[in-house]
Order: C-alpha cells, then sequence, then structure tokens
C-alpha cells in the first residue's frame, strides 16, 4: 500500500473510494507516568511518551492501511496524523486520508 501525503501521485490517474482511518488511544502505566513527571521537573526528551505516541501512530496507520485495503485501495493519497489529549496521560492518535484506485 502506497501512503502519501501529497493528493496526487505522478504518472498515475487515481479513482477516490472515499476517506479512510485508523486511531487508537494509548496511555502508559502509572510507575512510566510518575517517571515522566520527573523528567518534566528537569527537563529533557521524556522518552516513555515518545515511544508510546510512536507505538500509536503505528497501529493508527496499520488500522488505517487495513480500511483502505477493504475499500480495495492501491493508495491513500493526502494522508495526515492528527493527535488530542482523552485524559491525563492517555492521547488518541489518528491516521486519515483519501484511499484510491489506480486506473489506467
Amino acid at each position: 500500500m502506497l501512503l502519501v501525503t501529497t493528493d496526487q501521485i505522478e504518472g498515475k490517474k487515481l479513482m477516490p473510494l472515499g476517506i479512510c482511518k485508523g486511531s487508537t488511544v494509548q496511555s502508559k502505566h502509572i510507575g512510566k507516568d510518575f517517571m515522566a513527571g520527573l523528567r518534566n521537573i528537569v527537563g529533557g526528551e521524556i522518552t516513555a511518551y515518545a515511544e508510546m505516541m510512536d507505538e500509536a501512530r503505528g497501529i493508527a496507520t496499520r488500522r488505517m492501511v487495513e480500511e483502505a485495503q477493504r475499500m480495495g485501495a492501491d493508495a491513500v493519497v493526502a494522508m495526515r496524523y492528527a493527535t488530542s489529549a482523552i485524559m491525563q496521560s492517555a492521547a488518541e492518535v489518528m491516521a486519515y486520508g483519501t484511499a484510491v484506485k489506480f486506473i489506467q
């Protein structure tokens, strides 16, 4: 499955199939959350959360691709990520775009 952030794919004529998306809500357990709080005091990257968000993007992307495949898509164009805080220490990551079929 080809994923691009552009609206077009050079050399391909596209037939839009519709919006496809995938999402997940992730959080860290209390121990990691406590350690992240300490890191927040002294500064620096909070690696536990960086890893959590990377994992969440991967899950959301996989779910989006699975939905696009069910639609019969060859690619997803205009692919984007969106995030939002659901509650303290929990975030939703959504991957979305337009599922398209290549036409000759």
